[in-house]
């Protein structure tokens, strides 16, 4: 019967731990026998000489043998010294005055040789055991410089393009590799060479681990998954190690499949990073195994049919070298997906979930613009785990739409406790975000209302959602967004004639937005159309890691000004309305301390809004 991983583990072992055993032993023994089983202490010449000619009552028994006397005190103690040879005054004083002095016969040539080359023997033994017997464990002690991949060809673990969903593109851009390593000779024939290296190049969550996976279950060939960090190690040298066993791996997997094989490499800008060439130097291992992964991408033989696939959130980041033609010679892009992505990835994965009759996908995609496939993977997941909660039959509406909110905002805190007048604050400020967005046609339209705290600091929301992606805004929008934003202190300042801290990521969005207009955008009279700032970053993370200042100090001023007065417009505007429809608020935030959650419909409905 064939063992499984843990029981060949277990012997294993316990193979190691009874060769331990044996080779301690073994070691002890023999120091016993060399000891005659008792710790000695060693006397020099002259202290035995002495308590030889003045105190011979304290021995008990002599014993001579060869170059070594040992023996034993009245008291018990033992005791051995090294003797020159052939000392015949020490031999005459033994005879006379040692009680009992017995000689024994020295070691044959074999004793001699178990003592000093027993050791050796039994280590060499023990070292070829776990090389060649030792299985898994033996293997570890020679595989330092091995790759660590892993080799997905089980079928169990097979994923296909019909696992994967809202990337249309990137199938139609992967689906040639696919071809060529089902049919090779298809492309050769014309002399065409496939790309020996794709890369895939999106933000976190959007399935490039997933798609490359697909094109190795749709191509049926070896899929040799590795992270780029495991490369990377403390010795120089080993990460190049690695590089090449991997790529070695690969051609041997190619050869007894005879189709081809791929190598995916995830998060490669661990390894793939941009070498420094400034003052200090750089990390010489990572450097070393990037030079032996850009000589073993040159070295590709077309004939072999080796494909290298790797992903990265951050392409700014990575080597030149690395992105050229000749290595990866393909770049595709794996970006959030539309509504029909959307869509498309919500079917895959609710397709194993029991969803009501109420719950329409497409309604459901309209609500996550912005989402990725990880997601919305992790929004059905939340709202299966929701019904179950609640001992549902099935995924209704209402749990598709507490999951949405779970997913950006964070879970319901209602366990934390606020006063009374921290909750007529919050009710005035959320009252205030959602009137003025029923009063600006030029925003998303509204979809729920709550004062429930979620999230870490989150007291109260205000959803929208668009009808549609969107790609591109106008100005009127932007100012339109900047008003609703600014429209929470302005209920707060109308209402209380004073201002809290509960509009701080208000300001700091309206802020951040009045800036891009006036710098990035053109957006902004007295700059006119210019860009301002030179900003490094994370492309797909969206964040500036330094901005480089192009302007001179009477610029700033005027930049300064111009986002103060494209805030203090919005916010005047959003006062404004806010006076004019008094009533109204005071109406929707009352009811907001009653009701806690609103949606689009009930706040209408209760204002006098058309639905």
């Amino acid at each position: 019967m064939k063992q499984s991983p843990a029981q060949r583990f277990k012997k294993n072992n316990l193979s190691v731990f009874v060769w331990i055993l044996f080779i301690v032993g073994t070691l002890y023994l023999m120091g016993l026998l060399q000891n005659n089983g008792v710790a000695r202490k060693e006397l020099s010449y002259t202290e035995f000489y002495r308590v030889l000619t003045e105190e011979p009552s304290r021995l008990k028994v002599v014993t001579m043998s060869e170059d070594i006397l040992q023996g034993e005190f009245v008291n018990g103690s033992r005791f051995f010294v090294n003797i020159p040879p052939d000392d015949k005054d020490l031999l005459a004083l033994l005879r006379t005055h040692a009680p009992d002095f017995q000689v024994k016969p020295a070691r044959t040539i074999w004793t001699n040789l178990l003592f000093s080359l027993g050791p050796v023997v039994l280590f060499i033994a023990f070292l070829w055991y776990f090389s060649y017997r030792g299985a898994e464990v033996g293997n570890r002690i020679w595989s330092f410089g091995k790759v660590k991949a892993r080799l997905g060809t089980e079928p169990k673990e097979k994923v296909t393009f019909a696992d994967v969903a809202g990337v249309d593109e990137a199938k139609e851009e992967l689906q040639e590799v696919i071809e060529f390593l089902k049919d090779p000779k298809k492309f050769q024939r014309l002399g065409g060479k496939i790309p020996k290296g794709v890369l895939l190049v999106g933000p976190p969550g959007c399935g490039k681990t997933l798609i490359a996976k697909a094109v190795a279950g749709e191509a049926n060939v070896p899929f040799f998954n590795i992270s780029g960090s495991d490369f990377v190690e403390m010795f120089v040298g080993v990460g190049a190690s690695r590089v090449r066993d991997l790529f070695e791996q690969a051609r041997k997997a190619a050869k007894t499949f005879g189709r081809g094989a791929i190598i995916f490499i995830d998060e490669i800008d661990a390894v793939g990073r941009l070498r420094f060439s400034g003052i200090g130097g750089g990390h010489d291992e990572r450097e070393q195994t990037l030079n032996q992964l850009l000589v073993e991408m040159d070295g590709f033989d077309p004939q072999e049919g080796i494909i290298l696939i790797a992903a990265t959130n951050r392409p700014d980041t990575l080597d030149p070298a690395l992105l050229r033609p000749g290595r990866f010679d393909r770049h595709v892009v794996i970006d959030r997906p539309d509504i029909k992505g959307r869509e498309a990835i919500l079917k895959v994965h609710s397709a194993n979930i029991k969803l009501a009759a109420d719950v329409g996908l497409e309604a459901i995609a309209r609500q996550t613009p912005g989402f990725s496939g990880a997601d919305l993977a992790n929004l059905c997941n939340e709202a299966a785990l929701l019904a179950a909660r609640y001992d549902k039959e099935a995924v209704g509406k209402k749990e598709m739409e507490a999951a949405i909110e779970r997913v950006v905002a964070g879970p319901e805190r209602k366990s934390r406790v606020i006063s009374p007048k921290e909750k007529e604050i919050v009710a005035f400020h959320e009252a205030g975000h959602t009137l003025v967005s029923l009063l600006t046609p030029e925003v998303d339209p509204l979809h729920k209302v709550s004062i429930i705290p979620r999230g870490v600091a989150a007291l109260g929301y205000t959803l929208q959602l668009p009808l549609q992606d969107r790609y591109i805004m106008m100005k009127s929008e932007l100012i339109g967004r900047i008003t609703v934003l600014l429209a929470g202190r302005a209920s707060e300042n109308l209402y209380f004639q004073d201002i809290t801290t509960g509009s701080e990521n208000d300001i700091e969005v309206a802020t951040q937005m009045a800036r891009r207009m006036v710098c990035e955008f053109g957006m902004s009279e007295k700059i006119g159309y210019l860009t301002l700032g030179h900003r490094q970053g994370l492309i797909f993370l969206g964040k500036n890691l330094s901005e480089e200042r192009n302007y001179s100090d009477e610029t700033a001023k005027i930049i300064d000004d111009e986002i103060k007065a494209i805030i203090d417009s919005c916010y005047d505007r959003a006062r404004l309305l806010l006076e004019q429809n008094k009533d109204k608020l005071t109406l929707l935030a009352n009811t907001l301390r009653e009701r806690e959650v609103m949606d689009a419909e009930e706040v209408k409905k209760l204002l006098g809004f058309a639905l």
